[in-house]
């Protein structure tokens, strides 16, 4: 690890005008005299400028000579420990925007970009395709992209302010098509998968139905999140999607749930709850059993598979490789794909037709009973009960 990442730059004499000075970001800095208090003072405050700014390599460049790309990779050096570099976080997602604005402006000086620039970009993510919502997603980073640089420093205010007023993509009036709805999964469907799932991803994905939870919180449940001292379980979930915003997240075991968790549960202190070392144990273990070579032919069982494999299991499931294995097994009992996410769409119709909007609001976790209604779908049979009689 280089140095500087971690440490700061010395408060150093330059013999040839005695004065102190300090290098930062490649540029000399002439603090006063060497040795005196206000030149102390001085590499303080410029030190200090130097580490807010996230030890930027364009720290202190003249706004003028500061070029998009430049920016663009102070932003990813911020970016990265902020958001976090996951396969399908926030900083993964702000690299598609980024990422056509170097290629299409990189050269350029960020003052210069404007509604005409930022307009251009978006067409040209219509052009490839992408759905309407999922562009207005990409270009509101992109705004907020602009705003961190307006906070550096680097570009004007007026610069992201401008950018804000421009109305993003509205449903028939512009050539991006529209992404399907996500509705909930089919019960049936889902029973049909079951079978062919390990009975790891087997518990995941019954205990999403019973509690409601985002595949992320089922995959990140570790044991020593479940406080079992009540009738009804509770998971304090200490990182979740909205931990940022300083929202709780709490799960709720009821004897259903209980009884899933229970085998996962006995014998483990700490750790995850469901593991994929235990999933693959359980492929190999079916493998040997479906065997039809006598053991005294062919391969030893057990000897295909290297003590030390480049790419061990993993000591939780991510959101990927938990939808991954439910795609393979939908595929293997010959039925729809369906996501884990539509899993949520499901538990929040049952809740909403069952009891009401307010507990569905609960169990999910949201803050706002309008986020619930995208996810609880509207009792279509009720619906037909109403035009059957009134209709």
């Amino acid at each position: 690890m280089p140095r500087l990442s971690v440490g700061v730059p010395k408060y150093r004499k330059h013999r040839a005008s005695g004065q102190a000075i300090v290098t930062l970001a490649g540029k000399d800095y002439y603090l006063g005299p060497h040795g005196t208090k206000v030149s102390k003072l001085e590499y303080d405050r410029v030190v200090h400028e130097w580490l807010a700014a996230g030890r930027s390599p364009s720290f202190g460049a003249p706004a003028d000579r500061l070029t998009m790309v430049e920016l663009i990779a102070a932003y990813l050096r911020f970016a990265k420990p902020y958001y976090g570099a996951g396969n399908r976080g926030e900083f993964t997602n702000m690299k598609r925007p980024l990422r056509l604005l170097r290629e299409l402006y990189g050269r350029t000086s960020p003052a210069e970009f404007g509604p005409a620039q930022f307009k251009a970009i978006r067409e040209k993510l219509i052009a490839e395709g992408l759905a309407r919502t999922y562009i207005n997603a990409l270009m509101k980073r992109l705004c907020r992209f602009f705003r961190w640089a307006a906070s550096e420093g680097h570009i004007p205010p007026a610069t992201p302010q401008t950018l804000s007023l421009i109305p993003g993509l509205r449903r028939g009036r512009s050539g991006a098509h529209e992404s399907a709805p996500v509705h909930a999964a089919d019960a049936s469907v889902v029973d049909q998968t079951l079978p062919h799932l390990t009975s790891v991803v087997s518990a995941m994905v019954r205990l999403q139905m019973l509690t409601g939870a985002r595949p992320g919180e089922v995959c990140m449940l570790r044991t020593t999140d479940i406080d079992r001292s009540t009738e009804v379980w509770e998971a304090r979930l200490v990182d979740h999607k909205t931990a940022h915003h300083d929202r709780d997240r709490t799960l709720y075991f009821g004897p259903k749930s209980q009884a899933v968790l229970l085998p996962f549960l006995e014998g483990a202190e700490e750790g995850y709850v469901f593991s994929p070392a235990a999933s693959v144990n359980e492929m190999r273990l079916r493998r040997a059993a479906e065997r039809k070579t006598p053991l005294s032919c062919g391969n030893r069982a057990g000897s295909k598979y290297t003590p030390k494999p480049k790419r061990p299991p993993k000591p939780c499931y991510t959101t990927q490789s938990y939808g991954r294995a439910i795609a393979r097994a939908a595929e293997l009992a010959g039925v729809e794909r369906w996501s884990p996410n539509q899993l949520r769409h499901l538990v929040a119709t049952r809740v909403r037709r069952d009891y009401d909007l307010d507990a569905a609001k609960t169990l999910l976790g949201h803050s706002q009973v309008g986020t619930t209604q995208l996810y609880a779908e509207k009792d279509r049979r009720r619906a037909i009960e109403v035009a059957r009689e009134i209709g």
